[in-house]
């Protein structure tokens, strides 16, 4: 009798802050109008949204005992994402090519070579923390190692030029009219690999 009457409001609880999570995220998709529906609905989503948050404590301060409680649950249970972890919205992500400077004034571009989807999905990776101001400090040197790594193939080229930004694709809406990815440059490099092949 006595675990009954812990499990059923413990049930209750667990399901509720299910409901809340997976509804947070629906709501922020579709006052974010990330959806084909009416953007009418927006700013009411907006609300439920900003409703279903103070179920999961984010209105309470970060120090507060309660919001810490329940994300801990939260990530302990494996529950902490709702749908829009799966929801068909493309997130952005960081873009790095290579332009590529010959002596006769050829200019191609290019990007790293990469030798498997393993490969890729570690450079994909490195790209998103190379973006964190953390990083900063050893930018560079991992920049001047992939554009070396291109250089290696292209043995003839005199400066490459290295520009590193981020990719947003287009929202539901704005891809329906036909808007493609926008591209906006965060930093570059120069290298002049003929000084360096002397060093």
């Amino acid at each position: 009798m006595f675990p009954k009457r812990i499990y059923a409001p413990w049930f209750g609880i667990h399901f509720l802050l299910i409901t809340a999570v997976c509804f947070a995220g629906l709501f922020s998709l579709i006052a974010e109008g990330a959806t084909t529906l009416p953007s009418a609905l927006e700013p009411y989503a907006r609300k439920a949204e900003i409703a279903a948050a103070w179920l999961l404590g984010k209105q309470a301060p970060a120090s507060s005992p309660l919001r810490r409680s329940i994300a801990t649950y939260l990530h302990a249970a494996g529950i902490q994402a709702g749908y829009t972890f799966f929801a068909p919205n493309v997130p952005g992500y960081h873009s790095l090519s290579l332009e590529l400077f010959y002596e006769d004034g050829r200019v191609e571009h290019e990007s790293p070579h990469l030798r498997s989807k393993a490969a890729a999905l570690r450079l994909d990776s490195l790209l998103g923390r190379l973006a964190d101001e953390r990083y900063e400090p050893i930018r560079e040197v991992v920049i001047k190692m992939l554009a070396f790594s291109v250089w290696r193939e292209h043995p003839d080229v005199k400066k490459i030029r290295v520009v590193f930004g981020s990719v947003t694709p287009p929202r539901m809406t704005e891809f329906e009219h036909g808007k493609a990815e926008t591209f906006q440059p965060m930093f570059s490099f120069d290298f002049s690999l003929r000084e360096e092949e002397k060093q």
